[in-house]
């Protein structure tokens, strides 16, 4: 996440959130998404820490190895090579030419090993892929691990300025995640739409899941480049109050990682984004 100051976060105590996971196992997805679902385990989740990439220039290549380990083919992994920037991107095609772009970035700063910021968002990428991947969506989900995030969100703000704007309206949301891994998840409301906040809290209401929402001073994510496209876009994180003893320091190691915390991040998400194939594309517009 670039830029962090001080702000008041949302925490739950940690044995509170071992205790949510079986919550979340149970939790609802769209009924009509459930033929071919495959999801992970929280113990699955906590083994793709096991090793963590903790230098930038083999990041990249990391991303596009842990989704060939979940299952994605090569013919729908690309690199897209902008002048400053790389970023992954893999496809899950649907039936029609709406997409929802699923996001987070693969860089990290130059203290630390960038495991919570933002390795827990590339480890929660590629299970919504796994567990998406055999399921027959209308829309398309568009991967992508951004590039050059602490940079200044150079890789996304390259991806939304390529959009053309004859295919604007095909993009119906976009849905980023960054620093997963402290805490409960929560929307960074300076860096996500309104209404798609308002459908996250709902969603983590009926999964019964402790759920938070705040402005994050000083600070940014990916999201906000789609929003400037006026493409509707969130962030969730789990950053915590603790964040400046870990992000964007020599402590962001992978001992670290909450898994749980990572865990019930991917489960909302999971759930959040077949609510959004069930949606209309112009509904949080």
């Amino acid at each position: 996440m670039k830029a962090l100051r001080r702000s008041k976060l949302f925490a739950v105590p940690a044995l509170l959130l071992f205790t949510l996971c079986a919550a979340a196992a149970a939790a609802p997805v769209s009924v009509r998404a459930q033929e071919g679902l495959k999801i992970s385990t929280l113990e699955q989740i906590g083994e793709e820490f096991s090793s963590v990439p903790c230098k930038n220039e083999e990041r990249l290549a990391a991303a596009k190895a842990l989704f060939e380990k979940v299952g994605a083919p090569a013919s729908d992994i690309s690199v897209d090579h902008f002048k400053d920037v790389d970023n992954l991107v893999v496809l899950k095609r649907g039936t029609s030419a709406e997409k929802i772009v699923i996001g987070a970035h693969y860089d990290k700063v130059s203290n630390g090993c960038g495991a919570i910021d933002n390795w827990t968002g590339i480890v929660t990428l590629a299970h919504l892929y796994k567990s998406l991947k055999d399921v027959t969506l209308k829309k398309t989900l568009v991967f992508v691990a951004f590039g050059k995030e602490e940079k200044g969100l150079i890789g996304s703000h390259a991806m939304a300025g390529a959009i053309k704007k004859e295919e604007l309206g095909q993009y119906c949301v976009m849905v980023n995640f960054d620093s997963l891994g402290m805490g409960a998840p929560q929307v960074a409301d300076n860096m996500s739409s309104d209404k798609l906040g308002d459908l996250v809290a709902t969603l983590a209401l009926e999964m019964k899941m402790p759920f938070g929402r705040a402005v994050i001073e000083g600070a940014d994510a990916d999201s906000s480049s789609f929003i400037a496209k006026k493409i509707p876009a969130l962030t969730i994180h789990g950053v915590t109050s603790d964040w400046p003893k870990v992000l964007h320091s020599s402590g962001d190691q992978p001992a670290k990682v909450n898994t749980t915390s990572v865990y019930l991040g991917y489960r909302l998400a999971l759930y959040l984004i077949t609510r959004l194939e069930d949606s209309a594309c112009s509904a949080y517009k």
